[in-house]
């Protein structure tokens, strides 16, 4: 990190020297930003932020910086590992469907995971607009923000990315598999 960067709480410098990296090895995520702007933003983070940008790499989100239409800030932090983030799989939709599911409850559901993280479920249009920028989930797939009228008759949809084509699908939101987990997104 050069001297010249605002100051970061040591308690994240290992955090920010990675996400800098990552960073650095994929400009094609961010052409039109530069590391000052995020390391500033980073900066100013609260530690609620923080957290939940550590839980993002710790679970195995990979998360980097990508500028994502529709937002105050300039960019977010989103999900690019490979595949659906491996510490967030076999997870049904939301609580309800945990709830409402009688045997073989999965650990947790989705939206809560979110939730307690501090972040939030990728919607179908950022998941696609990722997509565009590399392909991802090839082998599994991920839970994104359901419409309401579509989680109301019991339904919760995810996407992944075959035959170099992302596909959205739905299932009961009680549905849970090992491949299957959710993709997230902080702004900061």
């Amino acid at each position: 990190m050069s001297t010249n960067s605002p100051k970061i709480p040591a308690a994240h410098e290992a955090l920010c020297q990675l996400l800098e990296k990552r960073f650095e090895e994929n400009r094609h995520r961010h052409p039109s930003l530069e590391w000052k702007e995020v390391i500033l933003r980073l900066s100013r983070a609260t530690e609620q932020q923080w957290a939940s940008l550590g839980e993002m790499e710790t679970t195995g989100g990979a998360p980097d910086t990508v500028v994502l239409p529709g937002f105050k800030a300039p960019f977010v932090f989103a999900d690019f590992c490979a595949e659906s983030p491996a510490g967030r799989r076999s997870l049904c939709y939301d609580q309800q469907a945990l709830h409402a599911r009688k045997q073989n409850k999965p650990a947790g559901s989705a939206q809560q995971w979110a939730t307690d993280m501090g972040v939030k479920l990728l919607t179908e249009t950022q998941y696609r607009y990722l997509q565009d920028l590399e392909p991802f989930d090839l082998k599994t797939s991920s839970w994104v923000d359901t419409p309401e009228e579509i989680r109301k008759l019991g339904g919760a949809i995810f996407c992944d990315r075959r035959y170099n084509t992302v596909f959205t699908y739905h299932n009961g939101a009680e549905s849970y598999y090992a491949a299957r987990g959710f993709r997230a997104l902080l702004e900061i």
